[in-house]
């Protein structure tokens, strides 16, 4: 028993990367759910509109932190500003008496608007709240966007990262050395399948979303799968590149989770970026699955325009590429063995 006992224990000396995750993964966990996990949120951006903007401005409460006074804008005006994710909440002044506008879709937040204003109406009894967008401040609202953003990330990094893997373990990809094909024509290759099933498992999941949950759609369907697509080439991307460096399955899923995990905690999916510490809040700007959050959040909940979403579009774009262009470079020692190969074998 002791013989196998040490033989164990030397075998997992010599597998680094499992030694390293077994050491490192809590104690990173640890620091993340430290700094991230927390519903509270402290600061909250809004506007003031109409006639009495300045005076009202000065009577909003502390934690909710007034970004712009437009005297001459009105409900329109705010609903638009909402609709466009520019603020959470817009106070709109004018009237019998003012209104609060907020945006549902930014689920804590909103509700600490909600909380914020209730307390503020003990001091101007006639204050309207109104919840735009989800009106009920469900929470399946905001969670079924980013869930299907989650089996795009799943299916793109972890299974992929599995099945190029494997075809590695059985040679596969040694033969490709031998085949006059092109670095981008072997990553397309290899993520049409799963990008094709991941398309499929998204509508499912928000068919499933809207029909059984109620979740709206007041969107443009062609931002939504144009979101949807740059995204799953950044996971498939992501998945390939993981594939390529490691030997073996396991190490592949050890891979995969290390990539999954932070983009689940740090994404905005679960815990809001704003309640996040400024020193991890800054990793989730570097995720992809917080792009897509902002997308499909915006298009389904909100109706956002095209033109409002640029930013986290280009965002993905740029990171499409870059995954793209990494995953071509892992592959191109592949076929480049396999160029000197044929030039040898003339």
């Amino acid at each position: 028993m002791w013989a196998m006992v040490v033989k164990e224990f030397r075998q997992v000396r010599r597998d680094r990367r499992t030694l390293a995750m077994m050491i490192l993964m809590p104690v990173v966990l640890l620091v993340v759910f430290g700094y991230a996990a927390s519903f509270d949120v402290s600061h909250v951006d809004v506007a003031v509109m109409g006639p009495a903007a300045e005076s009202m401005s000065t009577q909003v409460p502390d934690r909710l932190v007034v970004d712009r006074i437009d005297p001459a804008g009105g409900r329109d005006e705010a609903v638009d500003l909402l609709r466009r994710g520019k603020v959470v909440a817009v106070v709109v002044t004018g009237g019998d008496s003012p209104t609060i506008l907020v945006d549902g879709s930014e689920l804590f937040a909103a509700r600490a608007v909600v909380q914020a204003a209730t307390l503020l109406q003990r001091e101007m009894p006639g204050l309207t709240i109104e919840v735009l967008f989800n009106p009920t401040l469900d929470t399946s609202t905001v969670l079924v966007p980013g869930l299907g953003g989650l089996i795009l990330l799943f299916v793109g990094t972890v299974i992929t990262s599995l099945g190029v893997v494997r075809e590695r373990q059985a040679g596969t990809l040694e033969q490709l050395a031998v085949m006059p094909l092109r670095p981008r024509d072997v990553f397309v290759g290899k993520v049409a399948p799963y990008f094709g099933v991941a398309a499929v498992d998204l509508i499912i999941v928000l068919l499933i979303g809207t029909l059984l949950f109620d979740v709206p759609f007041n969107g443009s369907v062609f931002t939504l799968a144009l979101g949807s697509v740059l995204f799953l080439f950044v996971t498939l991307g992501v998945g390939v590149v993981i594939s390529s460096v490691s030997e073996n399955q396991g190490q592949a899923i050890q891979l995969a989770l290390m990539t999954l995990l932070p983009q689940v905690l740090l994404s905005g999916l679960i815990f809001p970026l704003s309640s996040m510490g400024p020193g991890v809040r800054w990793i989730g700007y570097l995720l992809p699955l917080t792009y897509f959050n902002q997308v499909a959040r915006g298009v389904m909940v909100r109706g956002a325009p095209f033109d409002s979403l640029l930013v986290p579009l280009g965002l993905l774009a740029v990171l499409g590429a870059l995954a793209f262009t990494l995953s071509v470079a892992r592959f191109r020692g592949f076929l480049g063995a396999g160029e000197a190969h044929r030039g040898g074998g003339a």
